[in-house]
């Protein structure tokens, strides 16, 4: 029995990354790779939490790379993130990221990806996940770029916004995610109740005629459940759908969340929003049952985000156990 296990959901030992295999479930055969590098809201945390979420009790193969350092432990917000080449054959790509930088060897991955088609799920910062100097190959990704082939870069031409600000006083005004009154029937909110809660305080969100928009964000005057909502600010769009267009002129599906910090996901109407987007945009739609099995895996007490404020000298094989907690305190 305990060879089974590990067969199923072991770390494939490759430097920077974890691969959970997964089991039966409406996800097999599916393969989601998540990139996981960012400086504030524990990507290295919230990404490894839904994929073994969606490893253990959806069937999902789930590959998770991390920014590490030159030693191999995850460095949040780190420009170096090794098995990218995972993206070739990846059914959907999970990013939360910010400011990367990468090595054009490493770009190469995501932009193949991309111009190939390939679905995308983007959480938080990723509207920023780039910057990328002038001049450089991949310098169009820039979530400032000014051309107008790929105006705005990856934040606005995939995901549908780059970064425009914050709204309301982050740290200090948690949100309330608000379904969004139309979309009450739409198959992504399934079993997804009213006014989760995030810790992580609300984004701008300016939707265009493309977009499907779900969620909207009501900050709060406080950091709990029973703060009353900031009276100077109306809700944001926080969670859309949306196509982006191929290099061969594909319709391709996205799904963006303005939320995701490694809190967030204690919310269970929040992660059951973020795991049904993730069956929308992996083409498993007639799938999304409102009562699946969201629990986490192994223990998960998330690190307050805040810039610094992970947990350091973690490798990804630390992670190899699926029931491992996360993070491990050192």
């Amino acid at each position: 029995m305990k060879f089974v296990y590990l067969f199923m959901f072991s770390l494939v030992p490759i430097f920077g990354q974890i691969t959970y295999q997964g089991g039966d479930g409406p996800g097999k055969g599916k393969h989601i790779v998540f990139v996981a590098s960012d400086h504030e809201y524990r990507a290295e945390e919230t990404c490894p939490a839904l994929a073994r979420i969606l490893a253990q009790h959806q069937g999902f193969k789930t590959t998770v790379l991390f920014g590490v350092d030159a030693n191999g432990h995850i460095d949040a917000g780190a420009s170096d993130i090794h098995g990218l080449e995972a993206l070739k054959d990846a059914d959907l790509m999970v990013i939360f990221a910010r400011f990367l930088d990468l090595p054009d060897e490493q770009m190469k991955h995501i932009a193949d990806y991309v111009e190939r088609g390939g679905p995308v799920v983007g959480l938080r910062t990723s509207s920023h996940a780039f910057k990328i100097p002038k001049g450089k190959t991949y310098s169009k990704f820039d979530f400032q770029y000014g051309g107008k082939e790929y105006e705005k870069g990856f934040g606005h031409q995939i995901l549908g916004n780059t970064w425009v600000g914050h709204y309301g006083r982050n740290h200090k005004q948690a949100t309330q995610i608000q379904i969004v009154k139309g979309q009450k029937d739409n198959l992504i909110l399934r079993g997804v109740g009213d006014n989760a809660l995030c810790m992580a305080g609300a984004y701008v969100g300016i939707p265009d005629d493309t977009f499907t928009v779900l969620t909207e964000s009501q900050p709060l005057n406080g950091m709990t459940k029973e703060a009353e909502a900031d009276p100077k600010k109306k809700p944001s769009p926080s969670t859309w759908t949306r196509h982006y267009e191929s290099k061969d002129g594909k319709k391709v599906r996205v799904f963006h969340s303005t939320q995701g910090a490694s809190q967030d996901l204690l919310d269970p109407n929040y992660r059951r929003l973020i795991i049904n987007g993730i069956f929308w945009a992996a083409g498993l739609e007639d799938q999304i049952k409102g009562d699946a099995k969201i629990d986490f895996v192994g223990t998960y007490h998330p690190t307050r985000f805040g810039f610094g404020g992970e947990v350091k000298e973690v490798k990804p094989q630390d992670l190899a156990d699926i029931n491992s907690p996360l993070m491990p305190k050192k």
